[in-house]
């Protein structure tokens, strides 16, 4: 079938779910792609010498194709002949310039460089990342699509893959992102090379973020400094987090006297940059087919508190045997006596504060 993205129309196969034997294209990935156009337009503006793109993992070619729309010397890779021969197809028929090899990504990224470097593969990045950072000059985009390993509800796989401790918390989407920075930070270090996340969101049932890097051992070992853990109570969902590689979790949970979880190591540092968020939300234009919805999410990154996890107030209020208050009254009782409060882009009654739990409860007793 033929479908349009943005500026380009493309030739894929009739396929909108799991990885079958068609080459890979998931309509529901849009808004992902839409938002890939919107950053890599910003970051132009941000490094103007940036001209190159790989997509790692290209199937259809749908990602290398609206690059090279958008004015990006474009190479995409993919180990499967059918893959290559419909990114070629897909280049064609839109008259644009662009190189498709049919080979692994990863010695190719061991070979040459390239100033972005697109990894969107079906499930986890992993296997592509030491090949990845040391074959970026600029920005790395990633997508992890294996949501459960990384928010814990499939513990197992989540240590292995990761090389950390996630935990299935009622902020597990969050735990998903900040277990993927750690990783990629880890494994960016390993090379002297620093990450610091430009955009970072979990969108239906996938986490992708911008990571500019940057070389040398000093911002590598300032970007290990933003990992640590945090310490989760599931009695009364208080938690507090402690930055560090070794972990020294507190006996009993400090407010309740219940024990405790810990995960980690996870990413405790920003997720965005608000700056790039403003360019990035002028990037956005008429001609993509989630506009909308890429405008609202990139304005909720935007006014999002810079916490490490989040509460969700359904879950809060049934702990407590109260009804859910409307969520604007409920941020604004905590705003009254003096603490920060945000909606967030997990989900419609979730919220960032920067009080405690026996804080938020206080706050909102009259509700």
């Amino acid at each position: 079938m033929r479908v349009t993205e943005g500026s380009v129309e493309l030739e894929v196969p009739e396929q909108t779910e799991g990885a079958g034997d068609e080459v890979f294209y998931n309509p529901e990935q849009e808004l992902n792609r839409d938002l890939t156009v919107a950053v890599l337009r910003a970051y132009r503006e941000r490094e103007s010498r940036a001209e190159t793109y790989l997509d790692a993992t290209a199937a259809s070619g749908v990602r290398g194709v609206r690059a090279a729309a958008d004015g990006w010397t474009t190479t995409c890779a993919d180990v499967d002949p059918d893959a290559v021969a419909l990114a070629r197809t897909n280049f064609e028929r839109n008259e644009l310039d662009g190189t498709v090899e049919h080979r692994s990504a990863m010695p190719l990224l061991h070979e040459s460089y390239f100033d972005v470097v697109d990894l969107d593969p079906f499930g986890t990045p992993i296997p592509f990342l030491d090949a990845a950072v040391q074959g970026t000059r600029n920005l790395l985009c990633v997508t992890a699509t294996d949501t459960a390993p990384l928010c814990g509800a499939h513990f197992e796989p989540g240590v292995r893959r990761y090389s950390a401790v996630p935990r299935n918390t009622e902020y597990h989407a969050e735990m998903g992102v900040r277990i993927l920075l750690s990783a990629l930070a880890r494994t960016a270090a390993r090379y002297d090379i620093a990450v610091t996340p430009l955009l970072t969101h979990a969108t239906d049932h996938y986490v992708r973020t911008y990571l500019e890097l940057d070389r040398g051992a000093g911002p590598a070992n300032r970007s290990i400094d933003r990992l640590g853990y945090i310490h989760h109570c599931e009695a009364c969902l208080a938690r507090e987090t402690e930055p560090g590689l070794i972990a020294d979790p507190p006996a009993v949970c400090p407010n309740c006297g219940e024990g405790v979880q810990t995960a980690g190591p996870v990413w405790l540092g920003s997720i965005c940059n608000r700056s790039f968020l403003e360019a990035v939300a002028g990037a956005v234009t008429e001609e993509f087919g989630t506009a909308d919805r890429a405008r609202t999410l990139v304005a909720t990154l935007r006014d999002e508190l810079d916490e490490p996890t989040h509460y969700d107030q359904h879950r809060l209020s049934k702990r407590w045997g109260r009804p859910a208050a409307p969520m604007e009254d409920f941020l604004e009782d905590i705003r009254a006596v003096g603490h920060e409060a945000s909606r967030t882009h997990y989900g419609g009654t979730t919220f960032k504060t920067t009080a405690s739990v026996p804080q938020i409860r206080t706050a909102t007793a009259a509700d």
